[in-house]
């Protein structure tokens, strides 16, 4: 297999690795990150979260964090809309391009979002139509894809059907989440392989957490089969909060270490990202979980 010449990171540090923070961080501390890692060469970044703040309190600025942008040429600035009311809120802030998310596992959409998978799904209809109207791309993420809290293994044909889901209502890219980390580079392949029987490679990403040290294995696993979408968070930021013990998403820093080694374009410069890496982590009181970041750091 060859590996793709060219990888779009989608960053999600400022969503899905400050949400689950227990103490408040300024809406200025988030701005300032966002712009940091724009001007470190990041093309897409998930900027918030129109979600409740009853659920979500960390992501209850959304608004601010949205229209307080400075927005520069070429980036795409995302957010999370996991229902219509979301969605609405989100377009009026002038965004453009959202994300919904489902699970490839019934335990953990009934934990996560209160409902059946199909539910989920059917959820999503309404948001996608106006999303469209309004003329607004959509995302769709699919946790779970390589082991649940709850059911543990999940089927790879239960993982293609809920992409496949996603993308015929209209999705223009179905990212494929390993919400604990329990992957393995064999698994994540199977997996993929089911996906892409009925989705092209060029509308899927990876999204796999670093829980068991296997994040960078898994993704290069999947950059030899194709796949040329990765979503990372800046110093390992981040986690998910139905997942015990889930150590956060695999940090951009490695990621981006890892593609310079295999000569994979992704128009990051390292060294601005670890130096963003290094502020945030200071500016939260977070340990940098970048290898390459706190390596660099030390030269």
């Amino acid at each position: 297999m060859t590996f793709p010449t060219s990888v779009r990171l989608v960053e999600v540090g400022p969503r899905d690795g400050l949400q689950n923070e227990p103490e408040a961080i300024a809406t200025a501390t988030k701005l300032e990150l966002i712009d940091r890692l724009g001007a470190a060469g990041l093309a897409h970044i998930e900027a918030a979260s129109f979600v409740s703040p009853k659920w979500v309190p960390q992501m209850a600025d959304h608004r601010e964090v949205m229209t307080g942008l400075t927005r520069r040429n070429g980036i795409v600035y995302s957010a999370l809309t996991p229902n219509l009311k979301g969605l609405e809120a989100a377009l009026e802030c002038g965004v453009e391009e959202v994300a919904v998310f489902g699970a490839a596992s019934e335990a953990f959409s009934q934990k996560n979002i209160n409902c059946s998978v199909a539910e989920s799904l059917k959820r999503f209809a309404p948001v996608l139509e106006r999303a469209k109207a309004a003329n607004v791309r959509v995302r769709g993420y699919v946790s779970c894809v390589l082991g649940c809290p709850y059911e543990g293994e999940i089927a790879p044909a239960k993982v293609a059907e809920v992409a496949k889901a996603l993308f015929d209502m209209g999705c223009y890219e179905v990212s494929l989440g390993d919400t604990i980390g329990t992957g393995t580079p064999l698994k994540a392949k199977r997996m993929l392989e089911a996906v892409a029987r009925d989705i092209p490679m060029d509308k899927l990403a990876a999204h796999f957490h670093d829980t068991y040290g296997q994040a960078l294995a898994n993704l290069y696993a999947v950059l030899e089969e194709g796949v040329a979408v990765i979503d990372s968070s800046v110093a390992g930021l981040g986690g998910c909060p139905y997942a015990k013990g889930a150590s956060g998403n695999v940090a951009s820093e490695d990621v981006v270490y890892l593609l310079d080694g295999l000569g994979i374009e992704s128009g990051i410069d390292l060294d601005k990202l670890a130096e963003t890496g290094h502020w945030i982590t200071q500016a939260i009181g977070r340990p940098n979980r970048s290898k390459a970041s706190v390596a660099l750091a030390s030269r």
